[in-house]
């Protein structure tokens, strides 16, 4: 495992537990103490969490850093991967079904996925994702809707006045959402106001709402929420996702769907 994504596992548990200890940390990970403290350093020194005697606690603050789509292609790669096979067994069962893909790289993890099943070309898909909307295309896919407004350079989202409209006036059997970050007080939420938006719209006007979210996701908590806990149906989330976490999911009504990877 690479330091980048120990670290954003650290950072996760933190949030969701309070409070984590070195030499737990460096057992689960299999790494030095001393490795350890390096990555509590840097996550302090980001703001990400607070070090304290022994290990570190969370930091409260509300996130707002934004990270460009090539990096977020490359970040947990494996975990989005399981996660959108995982989710497969959401789509429609019948021909004909109407989808709602949000942005987002688990979410065009799927979609690639999604693309390859036999009822594919029969689903009505709309979708906020350039690269989406492109790589169902170029699947083959006809009965694919991408939402006119403005383009965010840094996620390649549609977001605006616009795709809120056409939203308005249309159902979904199902909606995929991606989401920055996941706590139980908090619900789903993420850095930009616009894109919150599409978001809170797809969630809105389906029938089933499905959460495609990794486990360095949970526990933290941007600025923007844009749905809570009793909006979602499911969530599809892997293996690394803190026991609590998922059990506290479970209390409050919500599925949720440990996605195993693959050797």
């Amino acid at each position: 495992m690479y330091a980048e994504e120990r670290r954003r596992q650290i950072a996760s548990q933190t949030a969701v537990e309070g409070r984590v200890n070195v030499t737990e940390l460096a057992s689960k990970f299999d790494v030095t103490a001393e490795t350890i403290r390096r990555d509590l350093a840097a996550l302090d020194n980001d703001g990400v969490v607070q070090r304290v005697h022994g290990g570190a606690v969370a930091n409260q603050a509300f996130l707002t850093t934004e990270f460009p789509l090539d990096a977020r292609y490359r970040s947990s790669t494996d975990a989005k991967q399981a996660i959108a096979r995982a989710a497969l067994q959401f789509l429609p069962d019948q021909p004909g079904g109407g989808i709602f893909l949000d942005s987002g790289t688990s979410i065009n993890a799927l979609a690639n996925l999604a693309a390859t099943q036999p009822n594919a070309k029969t689903w009505s898909i709309v979708t906020n994702s350039l690269p989406t909307a492109l790589d169902l295309s170029t699947a083959g896919l006809d009965s694919v809707q991408l939402l006119g407004g403005t383009v965010r350079a840094i996620t390649q989202a549609v977001v605006g006045d616009t795709a809120l409209r056409t939203l308005a006036l249309m159902r979904a059997d199902v909606a995929f959402i991606g989401t920055n970050a996941l706590t139980v007080d908090h619900g789903l939420s993420t850095a930009d106001a616009q894109e919150a938006a599409v978001k809170s719209s797809m969630v809105t006007n389906a029938r089933r709402v499905v959460v495609l979210c990794d486990s360095t996701k949970l526990g933290n908590d941007y600025l923007v929420s844009f749905a809570p806990l009793d909006a979602i149906d499911v969530v599809v989330t892997d293996a690394s996702a803190p026991t609590s976490f998922v059990a506290e999911l479970g209390e409050r009504g919500i599925e949720v769907v440990l996605a195993k990877e693959v050797d």
